[in-house]
């Protein structure tokens, strides 16, 4: 049963470290929309960034990308202290 549950651990652990590899690009996304629509006045580095729709659509596309991985990261890690709990007692 002890090696079911380091499975388990080591499992959860790879698909903690792949949600949040696909949450950097969420992240950046954000990061992107906001400089576009209040840093980049009209002169962003990327053309595309100049026009509040993409850059609005940055900030929603990585919003739902970086909520997913909340929620993702959030119920792993709680998978994560329940298999320890039951590890410890």
């Amino acid at each position: 049963m002890h090696v079911n549950k380091n499975a388990e651990l080591r499992q959860i652990q790879r698909n903690l470290l792949i949600t949040i590899i696909i949450d950097t690009p969420g992240t950046i996304l954000v990061g992107l929309g906001l400089y576009g629509v209040f840093g980049a006045d009209g002169d962003a580095f990327l053309n595309i960034l100049n026009d509040q729709n993409i850059a609005y659509g940055a900030i929603v596309l990585g919003g739902a990308i970086m909520i997913w991985s909340f929620v993702r990261v959030l119920s792993l890690l709680q998978k994560k202290a329940k298999i320890m709990r039951e590890a410890s007692a």
